[in-house]
């Protein structure tokens, strides 16, 4: 797709619901009593993985567009599925219902695309091993393909050498099924996600500090779930907002959970003009975030901020181009392995737009104040870095073509139509 330069970015947007709590709210519902209601669910990819694995598993999922139905059958009630499970493109899938399966009564296969098969699994092999799973990576190198045996498992405390909501609930959700408490101990708070939902859902799960704590459960229960939006796929427009002269956009029902919104504080640090509205604070927290040109500085960005942005540094790395001074990105080697090496990703393609940038170790260095110029920008297939490229087009003189640019289907998939309402 080719994209312009605009002048003015203007109007109101509700962006689509929270990716991390769509993919939960479809796990957590299939091993539950009853039905669960889960309304403004993120119709992208990954998520339908999430849906289609679990439908394998003799899960009745009515998928009405903004509402999803999950007839859920049960803890111990999902069924071997007949072929192997493809997770898409999906991390999310991928990590959590590995820790699912590994209490189950059969074995099963994991596979996804050919992203998935290069990104790191020992992370949860580790731990759930610890635990008693049988998992195996089939082509021997810690990756998926994953073949997974259900095994009676124990209880465990893990310290992980990561900050990573994915690792964190892989090992709470087996400690579902584990003879004997589960304690997770992370470096600094990833995303809490898991531990707000199991909590809804009737697990006794508690947090002290930086560790969660889980209790085998005898069921869990089907609940009504409104799914806020995205700060993740907010992100993009609240930058927009920001950068391109008089805008000004209003992003309804933004979710601004304290594990996810170090995007807010880093904007606001940086001189950004942000107002909440319509702040609503029980159980996953949400605002409508009134987003208003303004003139940017540069920032360091690292330590125990980074899990709460790590998703939103492409685009951060982008809007410091436009910022005063220079901004720092450090502790975030964990970019190395998203969708793609996203510190190499964005480097090579900010310095194709002319963009004073270095890339470092764990992170990236801009220096703020040039103007980008138009470029073809390859994606690699990587939803954040195609949605942070259309975003940096607004600003960039000329032409920027964006390669693979329907891969934001993955999260967001009315994306370009909503930045193009507002540009108009």
């Amino acid at each position: 797709m080719k994209f312009k330069q605009c002048n003015r970015l203007h109007g109101e947007i509700t962006v689509p619901g929270d990716k991390s709590i769509s993919h939960r709210s479809v796990m957590f519902g299939s091993i539950a009593q009853g039905t669960t209601e889960v309304c403004n669910f993120l119709q992208g990819a990954d998520c339908i993985s999430t849906i289609s694995c679990f439908r394998q598993m003799g899960v009745e999922i009515e998928n009405q567009g903004d509402t999803v139905l999950i007839r859920g059958n049960g803890l111990r009630g999902l069924k071997k599925p007949d072929q192997v499970l493809d997770c898409g493109n999906s991390g999310t899938t991928t990590r959590l219902i590995s820790g699912i399966l590994s209490a189950q009564n059969f074995t099963v296969t994991l596979t996804g695309d050919a992203s998935i098969q290069k990104r790191p699994m020992k992370r949860i092999m580790e731990p759930l091993s610890l635990m008693g799973a049988q998992i195996n990576s089939i082509n021997g190198n810690d990756c998926a393909p994953l073949e997974i045996t259900g095994q009676p498992l124990h209880g465990i405390h893990y310290r992980s050498p990561v900050a990573s909501a994915q690792v964190k609930s892989a090992i709470l959700l087996a400690g579902l099924y584990a003879d004997s408490n589960t304690c997770v101990t992370e470096p600094s708070v990833s995303r809490n996600h898991t531990e707000l939902m199991l909590k809804s859902f009737g697990a006794d799960i508690r947090t002290e500090g930086i560790s969660a704590i889980i209790t085998p459960a005898d069921e869990l229960y089907g609940q009504s779930i409104m799914v806020p939006g995205d700060i993740s796929s907010a992100a993009f427009f609240l930058a927009a907002g920001l950068l391109v002269p008089n805008s000004e956009i209003l992003i309804k029902n933004v979710g601004i959970n304290p594990t996810r919104d170090g995007i807010l504080r880093v904007l606001k640090d940086m001189g950004g003009n942000l107002t909440m509205m319509n702040v609503q604070m029980s159980g996953e927290p949400t605002a409508d975030i009134l987003v208003r040109s303004s003139a940017l500085h540069g920032v360091t960005i690292g330590g125990e901020i980074i899990p709460t942005l790590i998703d939103e540094l492409p685009v951060l790395a982008a809007l410091s181009c436009f910022a005063e001074g220079k901004t720092v990105i450090k502790d975030a080697a964990e970019l190395k392995i998203k969708e793609s090496n996203r510190i190499e990703v964005m480097v090579k393609n900010l310095s194709a737009m002319g963009a004073k940038v270095e890339e470092t170790e764990d992170g990236m260095i801009i220096h703020g104040g040039k103007p980008l110029q138009g470029a073809v920008i390859d994606s690699k297939l990587d939803h954040r870095i195609a949605m942070t490229f259309a975003i940096a087009s607004c600003m960039a003189e000329g032409e920027t073509e964006i390669l693979g640019a329907e891969c934001v289907n993955i999260s967001y998939p009315g994306f370009y139509e909503d930045l193009a309402r507002l540009k108009q």
